[in-house]
């Protein structure tokens, strides 16, 4: 794969069919009732497609958590200051924030990367890169978010990123993000993709009462018809509405397809940044993995667009990856199943049944 072409340009493979019937007549000869582990069985075949083996296995683990401000947050769209941003990357790193903690949960890495926070920036280190393209976007109720070429950047980022780390041996990919104003963002990237109204799809993101989310709609709506942004042209939204951790996730989730590792998307903003991608990509959809129905209004209309059903709903809306990180239990434990369990003839089931 050439590093230097855009990963909106590169080729996605297509599922492996053979894979995903291999790991469907293994189920049918394990030891148990057919169909009996439910949406498990359907999990691990699509991500037998995905790889292209008939019995995957997943040897690292990565949440991918990209972080960065917004312009758009000096209008009151989120119930936190900017600066709250900054506040929990120094968490992220200190080890004590809710991903970090679920991470070690479920047997993942980490690492965090700088897309455009608005403070001084912090010295690298493994698990925590510098990638920034500015100090937060602009605010995109008085202009574009972002130029074409700090959008391209920023998915560019996200591309280096999943590369990285697939170099690296991970095989499971999942992406999370850190913003304040990120949920307004969000927003309007899918107000403009679907053509609904921003009060159908924005919702309170850290905790706006209904006045400030009345607030928020308003704003974007206001701003959609300024900007003039054009659905059939992806570039143009991500641009105007945007933000800097959007982008990179979306990179990152191409960059992992191209590369046949799962993506397993968490909750409102993860989804968009997908939704984004497969505007560019539309087979970028076949890779998805979507973790959780959260309670942004909106997650489920780009959980529609994507066609895709989530596999958990706990009500959650932190970010951070924290509903994707569930979902690699999941995906390890259908895969484990798949590969662990004993077929009726090994177990001799069968014949025990036969002659009791």
């Amino acid at each position: 794969m050439a590093p230097d072409r855009d990963v909106t340009e590169l080729e996605i493979p297509p599922l492996d069919a053979g894979a995903r019937e291999g790991a469907r007549r293994r189920w049918s000869t394990l030891t148990k009732p057919e169909g009996s582990l439910g949406r498990l069985e359907e999990l691990a075949e699509r991500l037998a497609a995905m790889r292209g083996e008939a019995r995957p296995r997943f040897r690292r683990k990565t949440i991918a958590v990209f972080v960065a401000d917004h312009g758009v947050a000096r209008q009151g769209v989120s119930a936190y200051p900017s600066s709250v941003t900054a506040a929990m990357l120094d968490n992220f790193l200190a080890g004590g924030s809710a991903i970090n903690t679920l991470a070690r949960v479920v047997g993942a890495e980490t690492v965090f990367v700088d897309v455009g926070v608005d403070a001084e920036p912090r010295s690298e280190s493994e698990r925590f890169w510098v990638r920034r393209v500015a100090r937060g976007t602009r605010d995109f109720s008085s202009e574009s978010a972002m130029t074409r070429a700090e959008a391209r950047r920023a998915v560019a980022v996200g591309a280096e990123v999943a590369r990285a780390t697939i170099d690296a041996g991970t095989d499971l990919l999942a992406t999370g993000d850190m913003g304040i104003g990120n949920t307004a963002a969000a927003s309007a990237i899918l107000a403009s993709l679907t053509g609904r109204p921003a009060a159908e799809v924005v919702g309170p993101g850290t905790g706006l009462d209904a006045r400030g989310v009345a607030r928020k709609a308003a704003v974007i709506d206001a701003a959609l018809r300024a900007r003039g942004l054009d659905a059939s042209d992806p570039w143009s939204v991500l641009a105007g509405v945007g933000g800097f951790e959007i982008a990179a996730m979306a990179g990152a989730a191409l960059a992992a397809a191209q590369r046949r590792v799962p993506v397993v998307i968490d909750g409102f903003i993860a989804t968009v940044a997908a939704l984004w991608a497969a505007a560019v990509q539309p087979r970028l959809v076949e890779y998805l993995v979507a973790s959780h129905r959260s309670a942004e209004p909106g997650h489920r209309l780009a959980l529609e667009r994507l066609g895709l059903e989530p596999y958990l709903d706990l009500g959650l809306r932190l970010g951070e990856g924290t509903g994707a990180a569930l979902q690699l239990v999941l995906c390890e434990a259908a895969t484990r199943l798949l590969d662990e369990m004993a077929t009726f003839e090994e177990a001799q089931v069968a014949r025990r049944i036969r002659t009791s």
